[in-house]
């Protein structure tokens, strides 16, 4: 897969088992990848005047401790209906297929079931107004943005969100679940990032 999101650092070494304690969707920060200078920059995500802010990235099962385990068994391609439902929240059909064939296989879910777990996490999350399409570079710290994102969510646990950073920018928030998709407090391998502040850069 090109999408340069399959190479970005994930916390922690893998566990060998397809045992894992949680799920942490992953909301990447469009402006943030499409900045970057590898990776496919497709415009249904990167055009000028598309105005995308947060996309999914993906649901990975998490170790409560380390990054959980990947790639657990051949992965078939996703069908295409699953594709169209899902291009609502992951921009590119090969992301899609990629985070089948990373973390879908390891959900002990059939294909189905896992991108319907998807839908119903982010449809969960409440984006605070501040990320809807701002038109300006804001300046925030890490622990500020999880904040407006639990002030956004008041039924999340205030620890169910993490930030990443890279290059000195906002790169993803990651919201925990349990299994069953209630949401929980994050474990020690969601990360964090440790910036005093970092830039979170305007929709295009």
């Amino acid at each position: 897969v090109s999408d340069a999101r399959s190479h970005r650092k994930k916390p922690q070494e893998p566990e060998s088992s397809t045992k894992f304690a949680y799920y942490l969707l992953s909301l990447s920060w469009a402006p943030d990848f499409c900045a970057l200078p590898a990776g496919d920059k497709d415009p249904r995500e990167c055009g000028k005047g598309r105005k995308v802010g947060f996309i999914v990235h993906g649901l990975w099962p998490q170790g409560e401790t380390t990054r959980g385990p990947e790639r657990c068994g051949r992965a078939s391609p996703v069908g295409q209906e699953t594709i169209r439902v899902m291009l609502n929240y992951i921009p590119t059909e090969s992301l899609i297929q990629h985070e089948w064939a990373n973390h879908g296989t390891c959900s002990g879910l059939g294909t189905a079931d896992y991108f319907a777990a998807i839908r119903k996490a982010r449809d969960s999350v409440k984006i605070p107004q501040e990320f809807e399409a701002p038109a300006q570079d804001m300046h925030m710290a890490p622990g500020q943005i999880a904040s407006k994102f639990a002030a956004a969510n008041p039924k999340f646990p205030k620890g169910a969100f993490r930030v990443s950073c890279q290059n000195g920018a906002l790169q993803e928030v990651r919201i925990c679940f349990n299994k069953d998709l209630t949401a929980r407090d994050c474990g020690a391998s969601a990360g964090m990032c440790r910036m005093d502040e970092m830039l979170v850069r305007h929709v295009q």
